[in-house]
């Protein structure tokens, strides 16, 4: 009856943890379907900022080349409307005075010119202006969302956040280093609200960088787990931003 009994608890025991498995083997199953919806809405949250990206960037480009055509114009119609260089002044003739002594004659000539005073034209120095960067740089940095994070990782195969950086930069032809740190040593500073597409953002004590795209959003590989993506400059990102640098 002992025999019987044990045999009746153990199965009631393996019932029960067959129970428990089922149960948590639906809610493993429901955790990844989660996680495969979440992944989804980011793939496809970037997929839109990414095209809203893209028109933004090109109406910039087009609106930066407007804005030379029209540059060059006012340049062209400025010159032509100078009026023509006024003809060199004559040299005035110089004066000769001869005098004579009684057992010498000596001829003694002497040039008098006439004074002249030119006052300089009070001069104004512009400040230097600020670099132009490299908007493509942001275009270019788009090609690669969804390329997983990889450490060390400078290729298409793979990219930490400073070899994104170094590997959009060298199809500009400029060669950056392969560390954060060092490529803030680069280009000029950019007040925050001076950025432009193609800026490069700082982070978390120079340990972190992104290309800045424009609309306070900018593309980086963040960390090991993650791809290449589209983030704000706010929430961790602004508490932890350092400064930026155009090249």
């Amino acid at each position: 009856m002992k025999a019987a009994a044990a045999v009746a608890a153990i199965a009631v025991h393996r019932q029960t943890i067959s129970v428990e498995l089922g149960q948590r083997q639906q809610l493993l199953s429901s955790i990844q379907g989660e996680v495969r919806k979440l992944r989804a809405e980011e793939a496809a949250r970037q997929a839109r900022l990414a095209a809203e990206a893209r028109a933004r960037l090109a109406a910039e480009l087009r609106a930066r080349a407007a804005a030379a055509r029209a540059a060059a114009a006012r340049a062209a119609q400025a010159k032509a409307r100078q009026p023509a260089a006024p003809p060199k002044p004559t040299t005035p003739t110089a004066t000769t005075t001869t005098t004579t002594e009684a057992a010498t004659t000596t001829a003694a000539t002497t040039t008098t010119a006439p004074p002249t005073t030119t006052d300089a034209a009070p001069t104004t120095t512009a400040p230097a202006p600020t670099a132009a960067g490299h908007p493509a740089a942001a275009t270019i940095a788009l090609k690669y969302l969804g390329i997983p994070y990889v450490f060390g990782g400078a290729t298409p195969a793979g990219f930490d956040c400073s070899g994104l950086v170094m590997y959009v930069f060298a199809q500009l032809g400029i060669q950056l280093p392969h560390y954060a740190a060092a490529q803030y040593g680069f280009g000029v500073p950019v007040p925050r609200a001076d950025l432009q597409p193609g800026d490069l953002v700082f982070f978390d004590a120079l340990g972190h960088v992104g290309i800045y795209i424009g609309g306070n959003q900018f593309v980086h590989a963040p960390e090991t787990g993650d791809v290449v993506k589209i983030s704000s400059l706010t929430g961790w990102y602004a508490a932890n931003y350092v400064g930026a640098r155009r090249i």
